[in-house]
């Protein structure tokens, strides 16, 4: 635990003196904070679908099956709120898929261009703590970031006067596995991937290009769920965690296999 506290310490000193990862990690909470919460706000105080009850979205089809249960006792407006609020809340998770990019992917080949690489390698650190090290050191700033977007948006849901029903159901199973367990999930297998990335190419740019492709799945979830393909309940999400918890783990495994310390010294010299 001391040699990955180190590395800990070490990339925060040295990934933080860069302007841009300091924007990238307040701005983009911010902007995911402030979009929903102002659409909410509009919505709760226009009473948009104030007229329309659950049980007429029920027979027109527009509400999903097991959505009527969480309306059930809800206003129209209040339940058009929580169907919206679902989106929202895959903008929440995607937030530690995006901030930790910035910094994974500098991770290695960032310090390659700085020549702080080989020495890192040369120490009797293993494999696995460093890719530990260098993982945790992206992570936990992203989750952070993720957790306090969470925290405000709910004071702000106070602040637009949405609804206690409303609220109730975003501080529900649903979204606290999601932002509390699968994010910090997803974090750690985009770190991993960034990492990948990061020991194979030679430019940082680059890196956070590649990385970024982890993106497109996700966004197949979005499209997914939009289509009515897939529901986000807790039944989803507890099959969520498991798989890629499973994969997050067999990443860190592969990452000991791949990650060729010999191989990047010799290639890079």
């Amino acid at each position: 635990m001391k040699n990955i506290r180190t590395i800990i310490k070490k990339e925060w000193a040295e990934v933080f003196k860069r302007r841009v990862v300091v924007l990238i990690m307040l701005l983009v909470p911010l902007l995911f904070t402030l979009i929903p919460l102002v659409m909410l706000g509009v919505m709760s105080n226009t009473g948009v679908g104030g007229d329309v009850s659950p049980e007429m979205l029920a027979q027109s089809g527009s509400l999903p099956g097991d959505m009527e249960a969480v309306c059930a006792g809800l206003s129209g407006n209040d339940c058009m709120q929580v169907m919206m609020v679902i989106q929202f809340l895959l903008m929440f998770m995607m937030m530690p898929l995006l901030l930790p990019i910035t910094i994974a992917a500098y991770s290695i080949v960032g310090e390659k261009t700085t020549r702080s690489l080989e020495p890192l390698l040369a120490t009797p650190i293993t494999t696995l703590e460093l890719l530990v090290g260098k993982c945790l050191a992206a992570v936990i700033p992203a989750v952070g970031a993720t957790w306090a977007s969470f925290a405000l948006f709910n004071i702000g849901l106070i602040l637009v006067k949405v609804s206690p029903g409303v609220r109730a159901y975003i501080l529900g199973p649903t979204w606290l596995l999601g932002i509390l367990v699968l994010g910090p999930i997803l974090a750690i297998i985009a770190v991993n991937f960034a990492l990948y990335v990061s020991s194979r190419v030679s430019d940082p740019r680059m890196a956070e290009q590649v990385s970024g492709v982890l993106i497109f799945p996700f966004m197949g979830v979005i499209l997914a769920q939009l289509a009515g393909v897939i529901t986000i309940n807790i039944k989803f999400m507890l099959l969520s965690i498991v798989v890629c918890a499973l994969i997050a783990v067999g990443m860190f495994y592969l990452g000991t296999i791949i990650f060729d310390r010999e191989n990047i010294l010799t290639k890079w010299k």
